[in-house]
């Protein structure tokens, strides 16, 4: 992305799952979102960094703000180089989970989020961006 005001993380360990989150934060509290949907928005980008960390070893999270119309938005963009995703709809399913944990991140993001996009393959890895509208 070539937007200045584009923020990019790197994720390859834990603590970039932490710094990723804490600048959502930071970026929302700066926007002026309540706490609830602070706390939201960092949820979401510690679901995708975790994914990133636990299903393709390293990616990248982006956040920046975005414009349409009226409104002004938080964006993320979760994208790695790993094996993808082989059933999306199945990996949207509440309790489906190939780690063995709850389950519920992909769809828990899907949820708290106003958009949510993804693309994956095996040849291209995962994509995934979100968006929080700023009421």
């Amino acid at each position: 992305m070539s937007d200045p005001e584009c923020i990019r993380i790197e994720i390859r360990t834990e603590k970039d799952i932490v710094l990723a989150r804490q600048t959502g934060r930071n970026l929302s509290i700066e926007l002026g979102y309540g706490r609830i949907v602070q706390s939201r928005i960092a949820t979401a980008i510690s679901e995708l960094a975790r994914n990133i960390f636990l299903y393709a070893e390293s990616g990248f999270i982006e956040i920046d703000i975005v414009q349409q119309g009226s409104l002004t938005g938080l964006r993320v963009i979760a994208c790695d180089q790993g094996p993808g995703i082989v059933d999306i709809r199945k990996a949207l399913q509440d309790g489906y989970s190939t780690s063995g944990a709850l389950g519920a991140g992909l769809p828990g993001v899907k949820r708290m989020m106003d958009e949510f996009y993804i693309d994956s393959s095996e040849e291209q890895g995962t994509k995934v961006t979100i968006i929080k509208w700023k009421n």
